[in-house]
């Protein structure tokens, strides 16, 4: 029995419904496995074992995630950045480019290992360290001469490299907002450099 106009709209409008929310979870299910590859890859940068990240997922359910990220003396800055606890950067194609873990006002570059990033490599200098971190910390000192702000909360990066091999980038005293600048222009930074070293291969 043909279906009449009302009923084939219904279920047109439910098809597309339905297209529509499998498409959604098939990119939260990329994006969740995304971000467990970036979250194991920090622990075993931080020296965990696998058998330490199985043994810490059979007590999952006894101590939630929440639980050992936030801690009692979190202060209002750090709460509003843990959500984002690990943020993968990537080009615009979706390629890896490095990950910031977040450990509540300090954030930890972990570059993307098989791209080798060479800090000689421009923009790396000439804008992150000068024209960003740099002016973040000169800011941040200006403060402090001004007694304005205590020097242990001040703006610090420490810029971690074999040779010319860039390993991590440590940056200490982020609030919210400099977050936000931080992530945009690592990933741009980053991307440039892979566009110019793929550019001489």
């Amino acid at each position: 029995m043909p279906l009449d106009s009302e009923k084939l709209k219904v279920l047109l409008n439910l098809k597309g419904r339905l297209e529509q929310r499998i498409k959604e979870l098939e990119n939260e299910m990329k994006e969740a496995t995304a971000t467990l590859e970036a979250v194991n890859a920090v622990l075993l940068e931080k020296g965990f074992k696998r058998g330490d990240l199985k043994e810490v997922k059979a007590t999952a359910t006894e101590a939630p995630v929440e639980a050992a990220i936030l801690s009692e003396e979190a202060t209002v800055e750090q709460r509003a950045m843990e959500p984002e606890n690990v943020i993968p950067l990537k080009t615009m194609n979706e390629e890896p480019l490095a990950i910031i873990y977040v450990d509540k006002q300090e954030l930890h570059v972990l570059p993307d290992e098989r791209k080798k990033f060479s800090i000689s490599t421009p923009p790396f200098q000439n804008f992150l360290v000068e024209r960003v971190l740099v002016k973040m910390q000169e800011k941040d000192s200006d403060l402090v001469r001004n007694g304005q702000m205590e020097p242990e909360k001040m703006f610090a990066f420490n810029i971690i490299h074999e040779g010319d091999l860039l390993r991590e980038i440590v940056i200490r005293n982020v609030d919210d907002t400099r977050l936000k600048e931080l992530k945009s222009s690592i990933r741009w930074t980053l991307e440039k450099m892979y566009e110019k070293m793929k550019s001489q291969v």
